[in-house]
């Protein structure tokens, strides 16, 4: 009898990492720590709002899970690379910060683009080297997840400054790949669809703006958070050790035609 050699399935468990989530006391950047926590890792919420990322840690350590909270605001690229500097090197970073202000073209403010350039690139662009410098410093491996949008890879109409803020964070994904392969520093981005959150649900309240929605998306529904925790967890453990400078999108079928 002939002996058959079967392929080793690699572990999604993240024993002993540390990860770093921003925008981590809700939406997105929560359910990332709540499932980053749950394969094992040691997770530290970073948001403005200090009261919400110390609430989101202490449910976290209720489950019986490794939690801690930074109150941080990522914009302040001084106070973010102090902030890292006083604290041991994270090997995984979900970069989940972001912010959107729709506008027609004719109705885009000079204030607002620079918000949404300010957070969703520049904030996320200095985070990622920060986390990278500590990383190669330490000589430690690590993965990057630079959560994108599907609007990374396609335009939409009232999205003109978001949908370039997402196609400069999905350029400098790749480019950050190339340059840290050599340190075992993998970097990727996620790039989800439209999402069912309590911060969305007054949006599609509106028939005519859900329609559209549900009109791009093949499956013909929103996607919940929970959706994403799997991607999630798959990039940041040795499950997608091949995985880098490349997009894992999420949109229910939008950017298939």
């Amino acid at each position: 009898m002939s002996q058959v050699t079967l392929t080793a399935t690699p572990s999604f468990r993240l024993d002993g990492r540390r990860a770093l989530v921003t925008g981590g006391g809700r939406g997105i950047g929560l359910a990332a720590a709540s499932a980053l926590a749950e394969a094992g890792a040691h997770v530290t919420l970073a948001a403005r709002t200090a009261q919400e990322i110390e609430d989101a840690a202490a449910a976290i350590r209720a489950r019986g899970q490794q939690a801690d909270a930074l109150p941080l605001d990522v914009t302040d690229i001084d106070a973010t690379r102090a902030a890292l500097a006083a604290r041991e090197p994270f090997q995984i970073l979900v970069n989940n910060a972001g912010m959107n202000r729709p506008a027609m073209l004719p109705d885009v403010k000079v204030e607002d683009f620079d918000a949404i350039f300010s957070l969703n690139v520049r904030a996320a662009f200095f985070m990622a080297q920060t986390v990278a410098t500590r990383l190669t410093a330490a000589k430690l491996p690590g993965s990057i997840i630079n959560i994108s949008s599907q609007m990374g890879h396609v335009g939409a109409a009232r999205r003109t400054v978001y949908c370039a803020s997402k196609h400069a964070m999905e350029g400098f994904t790749k480019a950050m790949a190339i340059e840290l392969a050599p340190h075992n520093i993998r970097v990727n981005s996620l790039g989800p669809t439209f999402l069912e959150t309590p911060m969305t649900k007054p949006f599609f309240e509106n028939k005519a703006f859900r329609d559209e929605v549900l009109g791009k998306i093949k499956l013909g529904r929103l996607g919940q958070l929970e959706e994403l925790t799997g991607a999630i967890v798959f990039l940041a453990s040795d499950a997608s050790s091949l995985m880098t400078g490349s997009a894992l999108v999420l949109d229910g079928g939008w950017t298939a035609e």
